[in-house]
C-alpha cells in the first residue's frame, strides 16, 4: 500500500501508527520533524453522519485525501461509494475496499483510464460534459449498455470559498444537444454539477438545483440521477457555516420539486466535510523573527492552502506549563529555500512563543495530507493516533474544548 501511497503524492508512514491521548503528548516526546495526528473517531463520525442524515446516498470524494486508513474508516461507517477522478484513485479504492462501488467523475478522462475501469474494475458511473467526452467513453467501453453517464453542468460558485466553475460544465445553451445524446446512449441519465469547495450557505445549492430543473426542461429527458457534487463545509477561523442539515433539508426540498422520475437518486460527493477533522499536524519552531515564525511544514508540505490561497486554520500552542501571555498574529515560513514558502495566515498565538515550541495546526484532514510533497527534503514520515478531539467540529452538540489558541492541559 506504500505505492499507492506515492503515487498519489503522500508521504508513507515508516512505521506502524502509535496512540496516544492528545496533541500534548506528542509535543512532550520533541519530535525533529512534523508530526501528522489523525483521528480516526472522527472521521467515522462523520461518516455515520452523511450515511444517516442525507437523503440519498453520498460517495466520498477520493481527491481531499486518499489515505488508505482513512478509505477504510469511511466504509466501515457507511460510506461505501467513492468519487474517484484518476486512474491510480479507482486503483487505490478498489485495493483497499474491493466491494465498494466506484465512479469516475472527472469529466475529461484518458480513454485508456476509462477502459481499465470499466473492464477491470467494474466502474459503470462516468460524468462528462462534452459531446467529445460522450464518444470517448462509448468507444472506451464498447458501447456498453449498461452506463450511468451524469453530465455535469457549471454552475456559480459565488457562495464558495474556493471557485470550481470555470473549468468544467456545460453551459446552458449546450445542454440540451449533450442530455439528447448521452440519454440515447445511457442506461441510466443523470446531472451532476459543483457549487464550489466550502459553501457557506445552502443556497448555493438551491440555485443549482434551479440550473438542473431549466436544464431538464429544455431537453425534454428523463433524469435518473441528480449529483449535487460536493462543497459541503468545515470549520476554520473565521468561517463558521450553518448546520449540515439545512445543506440536506434544501437540497432534499430542491430535488422532490424536480421533474425526474420516480425512482430517480440523489447523489452527493462530499470530500472535505468527511475528512477535515481527521487529521492535523504537529510542528515545531525553529526561529522567531519579530511576527515570523520559522516552522518545519509549510507551503510544499500539508500547507498548500495555507500558503497559496490564505486558507486560514487553527492552532494551539503546546507547552506545559500552558502560557497565560496574550494573544498576538503571527505568519508562518516553511522549512524550504523558497519565499513561496510562506503561510500569511494572519495565526494567533501567544505572544511570547518562540523557538522549540510546538504547534498544532488543525483540520489538515483535507487537502493538506494529500498535497504533501517531499521538495527540499523536508516531510513528515510518522503518523500518530490521537483519541482527543479535532480542534474544531461540525459534528459535535458541543464545541471541542481545545477552541483556545493554547491548550488546557
Amino acid at each position: 500500500m506504500h505505492q499507492h501511497h506515492r503515487a498519489l503524492g503522500l508521504a508513507a508512514p515508516s512505521t506502524a501508527p502509535s496512540t496516544v491521548a492528545g496533541a500534548i503528548d506528542i509535543a512532550a516526546r520533541r519530535p525533529v520533524q512534523p508530526v501528522t495526528i489523525v483521528r480516526p473517531h472522527a472521521a467515522a463520525r462523520a461518516a455515520r453522519f452523511f450515511a444517516t442524515k442525507f437523503p440519498g446516498r453520498a460517495m466520498y470524494a477520493v481527491k481531499a485525501n486518499p489515505s488508505p486508513d482513512l478509505i477504510r474508516i469511511l466504509y466501515d461507517n457507511g460510506v461505501t461509494t467513492f468519487d474517484v477522478a484518476s486512474i491510480a484513485e479507482v486503483r487505490l479504492v478498489a485495493n483497499t475496499v474491493p466491494d465498494a462501488t466506484l465512479c469516475f467523475m472527472h469529466p475529461v478522462k484518458a480513454e485508456e483510464s476509462i477502459a481499465e475501469a470499466y473492464f477491470v474494475h467494474g466502474v459503470r458511473t462516468f460524468s462528462l460534459d462534452s459531446m467529445e467526452e460522450l464518444s470517448k467513453i462509448v468507444r472506451a467501453t464498447r458501447g456498453a449498455a449498461d452506463l450511468t453517464l451524469c453530465v455535469r453542468l457549471r454552475v456559480s460558485s459565488e457562495h464558495a470559498k474556493l471557485s470550481l466553475g470555470s473549468k468544467f460544465g456545460v453551459a446552458p445553451d449546450e445542454a440540451k444537444e449533450l442530455l439528447i445524446a448521452t440519454r440515447q446512449v445511457a442506461d441510466a441519465l443523470g446531472i451532476c454539477f459543483h457549487v464550489g469547495s466550502q459553501a457557506m450557505t445552502p443556497d448555493a445549492y438551491a440555485e443549482a438545483m434551479e440550473r438542473v430543473r431549466q436544464a431538464i426542461v429544455g431537453a425534454a429527458v428523463t433524469v435518473d440521477v441528480v449529483d449535487v457534487g460536493g462543497g459541503f463545509p468545515s470549520v476554520y477561523p473565521g468561517m463558521t457555516p450553518p448546520p449540515l442539515e439545512r445543506y440536506f433539508e434544501t437540497i432534499h426540498r430542491a430535488f422532490e420539486s424536480l421533474p425526474v422520475s420516480y425512482s430517480a437518486e440523489l447523489w452527493a460527493e462530499p470530500g472535505r466535510a468527511l475528512c477535515a477533522e481527521y487529521s492535523s499536524v504537529l510542528v515545531r519552531v525553529e526561529r522567531r523573527r519579530g511576527e515570523e515564525l520559522y516552522i518545519n511544514d509549510g507551503a510544499y508540505g500539508a500547507l498548500f492552502d495555507a500558503a497559496h490561497i490564505g486558507w486560514k486554520y487553527p492552532v494551539a500552542l503546546l507547552r506545559e506549563p500552558e502560557s497565560t501571555v496574550r494573544e498576538h498574529p503571527f505568519s508562518f515560513w516553511g522549512p524550504t529555500c523558497d519565499d513561496l514558502d510562506h503561510m500569511p495566515g494572519p495565526f494567533p498565538l501567544p505572544a511570547d512563543v518562540g523557538t522549540g515550541d510546538y504547534i498544532e495546526i488543525g483540520m489538515l484532514g483535507a487537502y493538506g495530507a494529500a498535497m504533501r510533497t517531499a521538495f527540499n527534503g523536508f516531510t513528515s514520515e510518522e503518523t500518530v493516533i490521537a483519541s482527543d478531539e479535532p480542534m474544531e467540529s461540525m459534528y459535535l452538540t458541543v464545541k471541542p474544548l481545545r477552541t483556545r489558541n493554547v491548550v488546557k492541559l
